[in-house]
């Protein structure tokens, strides 16, 4: 007790209310102390009924013996010599046992007032730690009106500077998911503290963290991409992994798509809604259709009726497709020049081409031209009303019958190509 209460001891091996607080500077350390102080009052109370109990126990006996030694004492005058000298030895012997007694007694009642001491030590802890743990609690309820506030704000502040509803909306969205990710961070800050090796945590935490979210992690680094001016925006028409559409919406993970089937199709909406991770846009595996410089070979397939001149008809077919398709493929083989950076004629030839291909029952021609995706179905529609108009005008003349017209389209393996002059792509 001399060592506990000395103010030397009690600062090298005692802990007072103040110093032992110091230690709980997080929230899980404050619960995790709640819990302990608690505890140790159960074990000082029960420890101090004990040490009561004793001093009940002791103070009856040392009045036993008084009330013994009194007895002793009275009767000494009637006894022998002999019995005297027996008689005060016993009291003597009594008299040690009652010094060990008050010892004792004395000894139990200071440790009695040691554990009252030491509960009331604990608590001031207590009362400390609970201070301490409401003051955690008044700093998460602040980190989360200050991150509510600060999201409102910046919602605020871009409908207000913002116009464009699809960039306000994805801001929007970052502004949200950032200031929840910081408040989240400091809120764990407050609960476990700053972890002692901090760098390793954060080394392994990234590492696994790019590991599973590789995917979205490309997909939001692909939204800045398509952002871009080579990028994508609504009502674009655009082939992403062979599958082509119309975007109805893109997102900062993901677009959706309103699929149109092949170009060389038909090219009307399938009513499927098809979405990508914006990943593709690193990955290079889209195509768009309705920025400038953008061309597409078109097809238009007919089957020749019998007894058509198919000769006359096909000379026919090509110059109105060239006369139709003249600007557009002059403007292809400029564009392919400038970035081919080519001197004279360009490598390909954007001139149409029309082509035999035997059928089931005759013959089918085929045109193949270049043109513009935004221009493509009335450019089609067009070519539609001219063929048909060559045909039914052919069909009023007689039929021409000729052996080598039959014995030249029975020739060839797959298809004939009857333009003499100018090479198509086929």
């Amino acid at each position: 007790m001399k060592k506990y209460e000395s103010d030397n001891a009690s600062r090298s091996e005692g802990q007072n209310a103040v110093a032992s607080a110091e230690q709980y500077r997080t929230m899980a350390d404050q619960i995790a102390a709640l819990r302990s102080l608690g505890h140790r009052k159960e074990l000082i109370t029960q420890a101090e009924q004990l040490a009561k109990a004793d001093v009940a126990a002791l103070t009856d006996d040392q009045a036993r013996m008084h009330s013994e030694a009194g007895k002793a004492t009275t009767n000494i005058t009637t006894l022998s010599r002999s019995e005297r000298i027996d008689q005060l030895q016993q009291m003597a012997a009594q008299q040690n046992i009652l010094s060990v007694l008050s010892d004792r007694l004395d000894t139990q009642q200071q440790l009695v007032a040691l554990y009252g001491r030491w509960g009331r030590q604990v608590e001031i802890q207590r009362k400390i730690v609970i201070h301490l743990l409401l003051q955690s609690l008044a700093f998460i309820a602040a980190i989360c009106a200050l991150t509510i506030l600060i999201g409102w704000s910046m919602q605020v502040a871009l409908e207000r500077f913002l116009r464009e509803h699809r960039q306000r909306q994805t801001l929007k969205t970052v502004v949200n998911l950032g200031s929840q990710l910081v408040g989240l961070l400091l809120v764990l800050l407050v609960v476990f503290g700053v972890p002692r090796q901090m760098p390793t945590i954060l080394g392994l935490a990234t590492a696994g963290l790019t590991v599973v979210f590789q995917d979205f992690i490309l997909a939001f680094c692909g939204w800045f991409v398509l952002m871009g001016p080579n990028g994508i925006r609504v009502r674009d028409w655009v082939e992403i992994d062979g599958v082509g559409g119309e975007v109805v919406q893109l997102g900062i993970f993901r677009t959706w798509l309103l699929e149109t089937g092949n170009w060389t199709a038909h090219g009307h909406p399938t009513g499927r809604r098809v979405s990508f991770l914006n990943g593709y846009a690193i990955r290079g595996k889209y195509f768009n259709f309705s920025t400038v410089g953008q061309w597409m070979w078109d097809e238009i397939k007919m089957s020749v009726p019998p007894g058509t001149g198919i000769h006359p008809l096909i000379e026919k077919i090509y110059q109105a497709t060239v006369k139709a398709t003249e600007a557009d493929a002059k403007m292809a083989e400029a564009e392919w020049k400038r970035v081919t950076h080519e001197e004279g004629s360009p490598q390909f030839s954007a001139m149409p081409s029309v082509n035999l291909r035997p059928a089931g029952t005759g013959l089918d021609i085929v045109v193949r031209y270049i043109t513009r995706a935004g221009v493509r179905l009335e450019k089609r529609n067009h070519l539609f009303e001219t063929f048909i108009d060559l045909m039914q005008d052919d069909s009023k003349k007689p039929a021409e019958p000729t052996p080598e017209l039959l014995h030249g389209q029975t020739e060839g393996s797959a298809s004939t190509n009857v333009q003499k002059t100018h090479a198509g792509v086929d």
